[in-house]
């Protein structure tokens, strides 16, 4: 035994033997002859340890099929059939052409991002977004950072390091990743002074607490939970007066923050940007991947006397966004100076007021194509379904939609069977992601555009298999 293993060592070929053939010549065309040389070893290597020898012709192709593999962006396009439209695991908001084009030419080109063109000196690249948020919000100034974590903690220690910052244990969330309202304040260094109970939070807990001490009021839109029943709060226009009144800047964090009413298409109304700076909030800060439809972004708008007291902060150079997501922010804003056409430019809003009618004609096209790639041991059905607005925004509002729903038509152990279909689509060159619920796997096809991508796309899928003999 040992010596007909001794004797297939000897016949694997070398590394210069599997050079010199064609697939892999051509491959060092494509990968460069450095990783296709230490893919050969690899692949040589592991057929040494396991025993098991191939032709050259096999070894040729298991090399290609690693560099291939090895080649794949870890950052993959896929198709978002959760129906979750802003989902923060696959990237939230899908940004405007206006915006990509804008990228584009950021990056292939020298610009002026702190350059002031007309006096010929050095600028300031928040000039660029600057008058458009204060156009679009009422706010005397603004400026930008790299996510809305970013603009509280960055507000919280310019205003409040040391000092106290008043709020509702009502409002005390906990965002996706664990960040919670609390942690941030002691990483500012804030000392939280929490007021109120969990459901009811009156104007006395506030003037309780305010005093020589006091850094700021900060309120927090519960945009991602609602506390709904024997409830109470203290409206952000009687807390600005109160502010006032004690002279410490009253900060509303909308979290998801939106610039238009969303009634226009359909959905709840939630708080916009300019409403919080009209009830006279000192500060507002919010994010631009979310319900703004942008790039990942913080924006903090208001007083202009505290604003510049931001921009002094040495955190806000670690907090700084660059060129390119300037570049897409400005041409997002842009396109909310023609609010009767965002849900024409705007994907988020697009996809949000998305009709029937539209993805009835992609279940049209969609169910044949899944249904003859899956076979007659899985049912494939048009079936209403609700999608929902995602990353923290609108929590309980629910968009009717419409979506295909994938079944085994004869199998017990039905929810494995459902993770195997699940698994399979991911599996397809460009993942397809869905939900499962009530027994079947749903494809929400709100956010499915490009239907014939998404049909070529099922090319290599098999019918998923399982122990039970469905095939």
């Amino acid at each position: 035994m040992e010596k007909a293993v001794a004797a297939a060592l000897r016949k694997l070929p070398s590394v210069d033997e599997l050079m010199r053939y064609a697939t892999l010549v051509q491959a060092k065309e494509r990968f460069g002859r450095t990783a296709v040389v230490a893919t050969v070893r690899k692949v040589l290597a592991e057929a040494r340890k396991s025993g098991n020898f191939f032709s050259n012709d096999d070894f040729a192709g298991r090399v290609v099929a690693r560099l291939e593999g090895d080649a794949r962006p870890n950052l993959r396009p896929v198709f978002n059939l959760t129906g979750t439209v802003l989902h923060t695991n696959l990237g939230r908001a899908i940004v405007a052409e206006a915006a990509i084009e804008a990228a584009m030419v950021a990056m292939r080109n020298a610009v002026a991002l702190e350059f002031d063109l007309g006096g010929g000196r050095r600028g300031e690249r928040d000039e660029l977004v600057r008058d458009l948020l204060c156009e679009l919000t009422g706010a005397e100034d603004a400026t930008v950072v790299n996510n809305n974590a970013a603009a509280v903690l960055l507000v919280l220690n310019t205003l409040s390091r040391g000092r106290e910052a008043i709020v509702s244990r009502g409002e005390l969330i906990e965002i996706g990743g664990a960040f919670r309202m609390p942690e941030i304040m002691s990483r500012a260094g804030a000392k939280l002074a929490e007021i109120g109970t969990t459901n009811r939070t009156h104007k006395k807990d506030y003037v309780g607490a305010l005093g020589p001490k006091t850094g700021l009021i900060l309120k927090v839109h519960t945009s991602n939970y609602r506390i709904q029943g024997f409830t109470k709060e203290v409206h952000a226009r009687e807390l600005a007066a109160l502010a006032r009144e004690h002279k410490v800047p009253l900060v509303n964090d909308l979290g998801s923050g939106t610039l238009v009413d969303l009634s226009r298409f359909g959905i709840a109304h939630e708080p916009t940007v300019a409403e919080a700076v009209a009830e006279g909030a000192d500060l507002v800060t919010f994010s631009g991947d979310k319900l703004l439809g942008g790039p990942q972004a913080g924006f903090i708008v208001g007083r202009r006397a505290l604003i510049e007291k931001l921009n002094k902060n040495p955190m806000k150079r670690a907090l700084r966004v660059d060129k390119i997501r300037l570049a897409a922010i400005e041409a997002t804003l842009r396109l909310y100076r023609d609010p009767d056409r965002l849900a024409q430019n705007l994907p988020t809003y697009r996809l949000l007021a998305r009709p029937s009618k539209e993805m009835l004609d992609v279940s049209r096209r969609v169910l044949p194509a899944l249904q003859a790639k899956l076979g007659e041991a899985w049912e494939v059905k048009t079936a209403p379904c609700t999608s929902q607005v995602g990353s923290g925004a609108l929590p309980v509002e629910a968009l009717a939609s419409l979506g295909i729903s994938i079944v085994p038509t004869r199998a017990r152990a039905n929810g494995r069977l459902l993770n195997i279909a699940s698994a399979a689509l991911r599996d397809l060159p460009v993942p397809v992601i869905g939900r499962i619920e009530n027994g079947a796997l749903v494809l929400d096809l709100r956010c499915l555009v490009d239907v014939d991508a998404f049909i070529a796309n099922l090319a290599t899928l098999a019918p998923p298999e399982s122990s039970d003999g469905l095939a």
